[in-house]
């Protein structure tokens, strides 16, 4: 986003806050892991496949799944990992805005969005979480409390960048930590 919220569709903030904490680079900086080909690695054993954005659609081509078939248009995940342990798809996806604006309404399509991803993968695993990581403007709590407890009711998460970090993300996920 550019600053003062103009230029939505040239946004720059939301890649370089995407990059900050994406999953990928995340893990491959913990103790005993290691990504290759989308494929996660702990201890030298596989654990989980990254699929994000269009690698996502690439996965469900590995299960002959027929994504346009299934549902009206794309949806292209921040990030998403499917942890074989808990058979469990993460579905993640990075918002950072800096004035109220446009992603406000973005964050209450989690359940939409949400019911996509399961139409897409009843064949391959048994549960989608969706999960937001807010920073930004939604830190001012008071102010989004509303759509934060939607998000909330409707069975999705929401983690703040801050609190986003460390071993976080490996516990919320249910993937092994060494300490």
């Amino acid at each position: 986003m550019k600053k003062d919220g103009i230029g939505g569709s040239n946004t720059t903030t939301g890649a370089a806050f995407e990059e900050k904490v994406e999953l990928e680079t995340f893990l491959s900086r913990q103790k005993g892991y290691f990504v290759k080909d989308n494929n996660v690695y702990f201890n030298q054993n596989p654990i989980a496949r990254l699929c994000k954005k269009h690698n996502f659609y690439k996965y469900l081509q590995e299960y002959s799944i027929q994504w346009d078939k299934i549902i009206s248009k794309q949806l292209l995940p921040d990030d998403a990992i499917h942890v074989t342990k808990n058979d469990t798809m993460f579905i993640i996806e990075y918002k950072s805005q800096k004035v109220p604006g446009s992603v406000d309404e973005k964050i209450t399509t989690c359940d939409f969005k949400k019911d996509q991803y399961k139409k897409l993968l009843p064949n391959i695993v048994n549960i989608v979480e969706y999960i937001y990581i807010l920073e930004g403007v939604f830190e001012a709590k008071s102010q989004y409390e509303d759509h934060l407890n939607y998000i909330i009711q409707k069975g999705c998460r929401y983690y703040f960048a801050s609190d986003w970090k460390d071993l976080k993300p490996l516990q919320e996920l249910g993937l092994p930590y060494l300490p």
